[in-house]
């Protein structure tokens, strides 16, 4: 399985619509911790200084860049919240030149890639580009995330680098990291599309509970849920506390499957094809990452894929086990779960 796969303001008024959503995020959406939070000096285009988490060492420069190269999913965030970068790297589009998940809402068209997949990353041309600045993800185990290991020490002689811790802290957490970037590079958090987005979070957050709950209530049965990847050379059943967008679902109070053998990073339980049935779920959530099976394949060619009670009532939505960790981005992801959620039912068959 792919290495991808594996993964991991102060205005009281927005307080009750963030649905748990972390005080440092309400925080970061107004602005108020600018005065506060040297990460936020930079705005105004003097001294920038930001925490690289892999070492826990800030990064600092006489000024804000402006040529600044991101990972493709971090950089669908800082787009969110109003950034723009001047080049990419990671999945952005597919073989049919649509956008993949991890850019967002970004028009790929328009954007310099500098590799699109595992293993790709045109040093040359970010050289030419004359880089200020390379922010990534930071997995556990791996340095910044999509940079070739072979080329890292290369990468960061051209420009500073930092990684945004993504493995272990909780997606409120990951978001307030994005939005802090993004607001030392120049964001206004205060914007009404900002403000919006949070709101918006905090809406798709409650709506998770809402779902759940509002189904065990109608049909007075338990009801469980369960994610999944789905490969050619088996099912991989998700840990939720693994998956920050699962644990903030089960946070939240939707039941999910917690399989018994994860893998020694604790993302996945590989199941045969022969032995997919080994947990019982209601519905079924599909990786929706480039390189999964899709559903129609599935049907089509596993058997005992088709033959689960949740494939046969029609019960399989999508989730993405790597968000774009914006609040926008969160609360697409928390949405699609709470629309399944909702959308489903406990199944006879499975009591």
């Amino acid at each position: 399985m792919p290495l991808r796969a594996y993964p991991a303001l102060s205005r009281r008024s927005l307080l009750a619509a963030t649905g748990g959503l972390g005080a440092a995020s309400v925080l970061a959406a107004c602005g108020g911790a600018a005065d506060e939070d040297p990460e936020g000096a930079g705005a105004d285009g003097g001294p920038f200084s930001f925490l690289d988490e892999r070492d826990q060492e800030d990064v600092e420069l006489e000024h804000v860049p402006t040529k600044v190269v991101a990972f493709t999913g971090l950089a669908a965030a800082l787009y969110d919240y109003g950034v723009e970068v001047a080049a990419v790297f990671g999945p952005t589009t597919l073989s049919d030149g649509r956008p993949d998940l991890q850019a967002g809402r970004m028009p790929v068209e328009d954007l310099t890639v500098l590799g699109n997949a595992w293993g790709e990353f045109d040093v040359e041309k970010y050289a030419e580009l004359g880089p200020e600045l390379i922010v990534s993800h930071y997995y556990e185990g791996f340095d910044l995330w999509f940079v070739p290991e072979d080329r890292l020490e290369e990468v960061e002689s051209l420009a500073p680098g930092v990684g945004i811790e993504v493995s272990l802290p909780t997606i409120d957490q990951i978001i307030d990291r994005h939005a802090a970037l993004a607001e030392a590079l120049g964001a206004d958090l205060t914007s009404e599309e900002n403000v919006t987005a949070v709101e918006r979070f905090g809406a798709a957050a409650a709506a998770i509970p809402d779902a759940f709950f509002e189904v065990q209530q109608a049909t007075g049965h338990e009801y469980k849920a369960m994610a999944v990847g789905a490969w050619p050379d088996g099912l991989y059943i998700a840990n939720p506390p693994t998956f920050n967008i699962l644990a903030k679902s089960v946070e939240l109070g939707a039941d999910f499957v917690v399989p018994d053998n994860p893998d020694q990073n604790g993302y996945w339980e590989l199941l045969s094809w022969e032995n997919v049935d080994k947990y019982a779920a209601d519905v079924i959530f599909l990786d929706l990452r480039t390189g999964n099976l899709s559903p129609e394949q599935l049907v089509a060619d596993y058997p005992t894929w088709a033959a689960l009670p949740a494939v046969q009532a029609g019960q399989v939505y999508g989730w993405n086990g790597e968000p774009v960790y914006s609040h926008v981005g969160g609360a697409v992801e928390l949405e699609r779960i709470a629309e399944g959620l909702a959308a489903g039912r406990p199944l006879a068959s499975l009591d």
